[in-house]
């Protein structure tokens, strides 16, 4: 009887996101993971809807801790630049902001959801503002985890018909809490919600950069595929190869660099044949690396193999990435733009430099490879605070305490 109703009295949150494992992802979507994984199906029990983007997956499975509904469109294994180009997948992105609160009316009734938790306004905030507007006494809160400059989002808003500027507003007032994984996002919700106090509950780094998970052989059969010599220096970005991320500044920085400095790309994105040929253009090609994608579990290893990090962003909501080869001791030349100003302090975590300014990154490469006494202890200082901010199990901890309770 009593395990009866203490199951009654179960909290289910509805999750909505627009993409989820096992597809390529950003930022956002690991978070989610991480979180929900951390907390016992027996205290909170979480549903999610998301797009099928890839028709081989079922409509409906149970993915660790959460059971997903998947609506829209999907081909058969789609690609990173499939997501831009077939116009199937492309109207997800439409039809989800239509669909997904319908879908949500559906599953509120069969399962009487406790709170409806949207991730990252641009691509959630509309349906569940919506569906919020329908069942006012459902809680609902609003994650902000985007890493495209604020103003982009805010003009798309404005521009398509039907999401209009005040639908899109609306995601952020009638949300109950708003949390932010950085400052820079927390001043943007401020604005669009001036009566909100934004929770601040950061992401962490990937769990095995913190742990320690990889071995010493694990990581030299890494160089050895990735044809690292002795002597090679490997600068690397594991980040998506999009515009944003300034990746192309970096291959600019190699012309200022001796031959034995080389560039790993760990990702994709629609960039790559366009820095490819960048790369030839400006006669270093043989010495940039771009792997493709390399799934989430393994990504630190190719991180462990290489020996600066380097991060030029354009625009950054916080940059897990970044934080993750913080985790590794990685030094981390950086921008500091946007939500990576929350970690990133010039000469005590990272070295920061200007945007646009390869020989800016040239330099600071160069005076980290002079300086390894320096580079210990701020690469020491760094990790230290990536492990009392940015572990994901005091992170889960704080978004039961302030968010789900």
């Amino acid at each position: 009887m009593i395990k009866e109703n203490f199951m009654q009295s179960k909290k289910k949150f509805l999750i909505l996101s627009l993409v989820y494992f096992p597809l390529p992802n950003g930022g956002a979507e690991p978070a989610i993971k991480e979180i929900t994984n951390r907390i016992s199906p027996e205290e909170i029990e979480f549903h999610m809807i998301t797009c099928l983007w890839d028709s081989n997956l079922p409509r409906v499975e149970k993915y660790e801790n959460i059971l997903i509904h998947r609506i829209g469109f999907g081909v058969p294994e789609p690609k990173f630049e499939d997501f831009k180009s077939n116009y199937k997948l492309n109207l997800n992105k439409y039809y989800f902001q239509i669909v997904a609160p319908i879908k949500a009316l559906q599953l509120h009734l069969k399962y009487n959801y406790y709170g409806i938790w949207a991730m990252m306004a641009h691509s959630c905030g509309i349906p569940a503002g919506i569906f919020k507007t329908i069942f006012p006494n459902v809680k609902y809160f609003l994650s902000l985890q985007e890493g495209d400059p604020i103003e982009h989002i805010e003009k798309i808003a404005h521009k398509i018909p039907f999401i209009s500027w005040i639908l899109f507003k609306r995601g952020f007032t009638l949300a109950d809490k708003v949390q932010t994984i950085s400052h820079y996002l927390a001043d943007w919700a401020k604005k669009l919600n001036p009566k909100i106090t934004p929770v601040l509950i950061k992401n962490g780094a990937n769990p095995n950069d913190l742990k320690e998970k990889f071995t010493e052989v694990e990581i030299e059969n890494i160089k050895i595929k990735l044809g690292k010599k002795m002597g090679d220096i490997f600068l690397v970005n594991t980040s998506r190869v999009v515009h944003q991320k300034g990746i192309d500044t970096t291959i600019e920085s190699l012309k200022f660099l001796p031959d034995n400095i080389k560039y790993l790309i760990v990702g994709e994105g629609d960039k790559i044949d366009e820095y490819k040929k960048l790369a030839e253009s400006l006669g270093v090609s043989d010495r940039v690396i771009s792997t493709g994608r390399v799934d989430r579990s393994v990504v630190t290893l190719y991180r462990k193999a290489s020996d600066i990090f380097v991060a030029p962003s354009r625009t950054e909501g916080l940059g897990n990435a970044f934080i993750s080869a913080l985790a590794s001791r990685l030094p981390l030349i950086t921008t500091g733009v946007g939500g990576i100003g929350d970690y990133a302090f010039d000469n005590k975590t990272a070295w920061i430099v200007p945007l646009e300014s390869p020989k800016a990154i040239a330099d600071k490469v160069l005076e980290i490879i002079n300086n390894p006494l320096k580079v210990k202890e701020i690469s020491d200082y760094a990790r230290h605070m990536v492990e009392e901010e940015y572990d994901w199990d005091k992170i889960a901890i704080k978004m039961k305490e302030e968010i789900f309770n």
